[in-house]
């Protein structure tokens, strides 16, 4: 007897902290991932609670938000770290540093949109 498995196809920037949509209890796993990534003060709000849609646009615009931080922390760094007299072996290790986060920060930024996508595909907007 040949029984073919059905699955269901994720992107590959799912995050690994959220099941798989579709699930069992999937929608509370990625509201709880979602809310690791905003400011902790917002994750007491009713409306950001109740409704993980709105917890994702939230997410999203954070994101986007600490990747143009990252990025301007980036650029002047050569410009403006000599300055507060720091040696160049650490000047070096931030440009790296900031360089890293910006790439990070852009994965999680697909992450959000691909759990995005999936709750308002799923009816996460109650």
């Amino acid at each position: 007897m040949n029984m073919t498995l059905t699955t269901t196809r994720i992107s590959p920037d799912w995050p690994c902290q959220v099941k798989t949509p579709g699930t069992y209890d999937w929608e509370r796993s990625a509201a709880k991932w979602l809310r690791d990534l905003i400011p902790a003060r917002y994750a007491s709000y009713p409306a950001l609670i109740r409704h993980p849609v709105l917890l994702a646009r939230h997410a999203q615009i954070q994101v986007q938000q600490e990747i143009r931080v990252a990025r301007t922390a980036l650029q002047t760094a050569r410009a403006e770290l000599p300055v507060l007299g720091l040696p160049e072996s650490v000047i070096e290790h931030t440009i790296k540093l900031y360089a890293a986060e910006v790439l990070q920060l852009q994965h999680i930024a697909r992450s959000v949109r691909a759990v995005s996508d999936a709750l308002v595909g799923r009816g996460g907007g109650r």
